[in-house]
């Protein structure tokens, strides 16, 4: 049995406390009673039951602003297609008890896979927005003959990690940097121009015979966090992924803009003239800057994980790139801050978490020297760690089972 799910929206994380739960679901979710949005509504209230560890039917049409009967209709329709189940009634109270209703981490999944100049990430992700499983390797330009090797090899491992049905899989995410074939990196072979221009379904059709959903790594990281990091408590952010190279994702009023050209957010292309004539921003503050100086130093380094485990000679070489690093966003970051004035700047990505910690303590005291109308905070994203992955798996459940602005759109409200 295949899942026939009905496009694209936005899912904050769980907070804990009544009110802090109350206010993320009336400040997310709005149903409509116009005519042929049931669709939109069936997504709304099966969102409203994602964020909620549990709710029942009256609930919900309070923080929908749906009609009971259309609530009853609704999760009706959800328990059929196994999206969400009863937990028992409420005690304690006059009358008949209410049920209540939770969402069933099992009634869908999605995959995610992360393919970057530096390794490559698979990840298992449940309709509760639950990690079930994942798989990473680190590997400098794997061609595009070795990604599908991998695929093929460690798939049938990692959904039977995770508990995965591959019946209720809906799709597959695939995140990857724009340009990957062509952006020049240190060590990059000719051979790595075989990414260019290449058909993702052709390639992972095979291994991965699901619908597939392709976006920018960033903005996957950034989509990702949306849902299950800081999206509700920050409405707008700019994120900063660091990895192999660096990219920036503009989120504004919870919704990811692209741009004209889709192409917002390219941070890494910004001028970094203290480095010289042609210097850009990435050839600083990316991992693949910070390995070709420890290289220079004689420490090799082809892992985030070997940047901090303890060996001799490297702690310097690295604070001095920290230093450079701040230095080299100060900028970029003033024209984040002033022409779109985000709530907060994050950095997610492949650093590990105590030199992200050190990057933002630096970049939140240059940014306090600077006279400006107002500064957002530097925060590490809570979704850092296999931030593209995830992100990526989360597309296949917007385009079938949550909210989204386009559906609303075809709602006609």
């Amino acid at each position: 049995m295949r899942l026939n799910l009905p496009g694209r929206d936005r899912r904050p994380p769980a907070t804990s406390g009544s009110e802090a739960r109350d206010a993320r679901l009336t400040l997310s979710l709005s149903g409509t009673n116009l005519e042929r949005a049931g669709d939109y509504n069936q997504r709304i209230v099966l969102q409203a039951i994602r964020l909620s560890e549990e709710t029942t039917r009256s609930e919900l049409a309070r923080v929908t602003g749906l009609t009971p009967p259309t609530i009853a209709n609704i999760t009706k329709r959800l328990e059929d297609l196994g999206l969400v189940k009863p937990a028992g009634r409420l005690q304690g109270r006059r009358g008949q008890p209410a049920m209540r209703i939770v969402i069933d981490p099992d009634g869908a999944f999605s995959i995610g896979l992360n393919i970057d100049r530096d390794h490559i990430t698979l990840v298992t992700l449940d309709l509760a927005g639950r990690i079930r499983s994942r798989q990473t390797r680190e590997i400098a330009f794997a061609l595009p003959e070795m990604v599908v090797g991998y695929v093929r090899d460690v798939l049938p491992d990692l959904l039977d990690e995770g508990g995965v049905d591959r019946r209720r899989i809906l799709g597959v995410g695939v995140a990857l940097p724009d340009d990957l074939g062509r952006i020049a990196l240190p060590h990059r072979p000719a051979a790595y121009d075989a990414w260019n221009g290449i058909d993702l379904g052709e390639l992972l059709g095979e291994v991965l015979p699901w619908p597939l959903h392709a976006d920018n790594d960033a903005a996957s990281a950034a989509l990702g966090e949306v849902h299950l990091g800081n999206g509700i408590a920050l409405p707008s952010f700019f994120y900063l992924l660091i990895s192999a190279g660096l990219g920036g994702g503009l989120v504004i009023d919870r919704s990811y803009v692209r741009g004209a050209d889709a192409r917002s957010g390219e941070i890494w292309a910004m001028p970094d003239p203290a480095r010289g004539a042609g210097a850009n921003v990435q050839d600083t503050v990316s991992l693949s800057a910070l390995y070709a100086r420890l290289e220079q130093a004689g420490h090799a380094v082809d892992r985030p994980e070997a940047l901090v485990d303890g060996a001799g000679g490297k702690d310097a070489i690295i604070g001095g790139w920290l230093d450079d690093a701040a230095d080299a966003l100060v900028q970029p970051l003033i024209a984040v801050n002033c022409l779109i004035n985000p709530a907060a700047i994050l950095i997610g990505g492949r650093l590990p978490g105590r030199l992200a910690d050190a990057l933002v303590e630096r970049l939140n005291a240059r940014m306090a020297e600077r006279q400006l109308p107002v500064v957002a905070p530097v925060r590490r994203a809570e979704t850092a760690d296999d931030a593209s992955a995830i992100g990526a798996a989360i597309i296949p459940f917007l385009d079938n089972v949550l909210p989204s602005e386009s559906i609303l759109m075809q709602a006609g409200r």
